[in-house]
Formats: C-alpha cells, structure tokens, sequence
C-alpha cells in the first residue's frame, strides 16, 4: 500500500472538473445507469446489462446464481444487530427513488470489507463507508476491474473506476482496494459539508460521473452491507 496518493489532492481542491473526470465504466454494457434508472422497479437480483458486463470483465458466468443469504445482498432487516449502526445513521437523509440490489459473491464482499476498513482509518465513519459501497456498486459492481482493453471508458479502473490521467494514481495504485478506497474517502472529506449532502451529492461531486443520479439506487443495499459488515 503506497502512501502518496495526496500528491494529487490540491489539485482536486483547485480543479475539482479536471482532476475528478471520470465517466464510470457506462461502456461496459450498463455497468453504468443513466438518470432513468432512478425511476426504474426496485430488482432483487442483478440487471441483466450489469450481469454480462461483469461477465465480460471478469471471465466468470453467473447462470443459475441465486440469493443465498441476508448478507448477499445485504437485506433489509428491523432489527439492527449488536454493535452495528443504525440505519438511520447510515442513511440520515432517506433513499432518493427506487432502489437496485445485486447478489454478492466472496470476492466483492471482501472488495466491501476493505472500503469499510479503510473509512475506519480515514475517519469518514459509517455514512461515508455506506457513500463508499455505493459509489463502488455503480462503477463497478464491487468488482476491482483491471483494465478492460476495447471495453474500458478511457484508463478508468479499479473499485472506483478512477483514472491514471486524472491524476488519482497509478494504474497498480488504483486497483489497489485500500489505496484506491482512501484515495476517495481523502476527496470525499475535500467535500464541504458532505457529511449533510445526499448521497448521489457527495458522490457526484467526487466522482463527475456522466450519470450524476445513478448512485443513489444503490443506498440502502449499500447501509445494509455496511451494517452487516461494520
């Protein structure tokens, strides 16, 4: 894990569009949803676009996968567990429309448990690790894409889909899950007042993504990973 992923936050405070320019991996056949999305039925299992995507990038088949378990998906539950947060300290300011939710598999559980970890360290707390999990849900499904050749939107890569020629890191430091996890966390708490902003807010504002509202779908998945695995 190298440490000097700073080097390039004032230029984040000085020129949020240039440094922060990155459009997701929409190429991807879905990976990234337009606006419409926020106004499509809630699913209980993963868009069809989102599955061939991660198909494509991953060389993995998913037919026949189902739901095995509240921490799959991350369910909704009344109940909060010992120790965990509540849920409305993890969504403060309510879902903005409907909600998408994918099945989860060992490697983007793991891919979760490390954005957690890592906004343990930084200090950004449960709402920014549920910001975190969303933002990752959108560009990349959990999923920490190497380079994708042909199917890659510009040098985009990683949990974050963040790009070398916007200055967040090398291509080896951006699929890093730590690096790259703090590396968002350290721009997210550039935010003024993120901690207040919706959560479609904050990413966006990090993320300049060509699909602003898309990361709201991913909400309340995302707290209920993050309750699970705090």
């Amino acid at each position: 894990m190298k440490s000097d992923f700073t080097r390039w936050l004032p230029a984040i405070a000085k020129n949020r569009n240039t440094a922060l320019g990155i459009a997701g991996v929409a190429c991807l056949g879905a990976l990234a949803f337009g606006p419409a999305a926020v106004a499509a039925p809630v699913t209980s299992g993963p868009h069809a676009g989102a599955l061939a995507a991660i198909d494509l990038a991953t060389g993995k088949s998913r037919q026949g996968a189902t739901v095995e378990s509240g921490l799959t998906t991350g369910s909704a539950t009344t109940k909060v567990p010992a120790g965990k947060p509540s849920k409305d300290k993890l969504i403060p300011h309510g879902v903005e429309g409907a909600q998408s939710r994918v099945p989860l598999d060992d490697e983007q559980l793991d891919n979760a448990r490390a954005i957690i970890d890592t906004a343990k360290k930084t200090g950004v707390g449960e709402r920014g690790a549920v910001i975190g999990i969303a933002t990752s849900l959108q560009e990349s499904k959990l999923y920490n894409l190497g380079h994708l050749g042909a199917y890659n939107d510009h040098d985009s890569q990683g949990l974050f889909q963040q790009r070398p020629s916007s200055g967040w890191g090398t291509p080896e430091e951006i699929t890093d899950p730590e690096y790259s996890s703090r590396a968002f966390f350290e721009a997210l708490k550039n935010v003024h007042g993120w901690e207040e902003l919706p959560l479609t807010t904050a990413a966006q504002t990090v993320q300049i993504s060509a699909f602003p509202y898309a990361y709201a779908q991913w909400e309340e998945q995302a707290a209920d990973i993050v309750q699970q695995l705090w």
